[in-house]
């Protein structure tokens, strides 16, 4: 998880950078709607390439998708702790279990 965090860290810095000097500037400036539409489509590739049966293509599209997954939460003000933390609350139930609970 040390990646990520350093990932994390990074991008919050780069939120505030000049639009023309930063992909994070620009994403921002555009808006969530286009944070968020990037991210599907990151998402799309990234099934892209699993489908495609490519391990490398599959890697760099994971990448991307944990990129834009993280610009999306910083812009939603959601750290990274507290998906980790939901992830840690899920641990050790039943995958079926744990989607009927939120059906609820």
């Amino acid at each position: 998880m040390d990646t990520l965090t350093r990932l994390e860290t990074t991008i919050a810095q780069r939120r505030g950078a000049d639009p023309s000097s930063s992909y994070v500037a620009q994403l921002q400036a555009r808006g969530m709607p286009v944070i968020a539409r990037k991210l599907g489509e990151e998402a799309v590739e990234t099934v892209v390439a699993a489908l495609s049966g490519d391990d490398e293509e599959l890697v760099g599209e994971a990448a991307d998708l944990l990129f834009h997954l993280l610009v999306l939460l910083g812009e939603k003000d959601i750290a990274l702790a507290q998906v980790l933390a939901e992830l840690d609350r899920r641990e050790g139930l039943s995958g079926l279990d744990e989607k009927a609970s939120r059906s609820e």
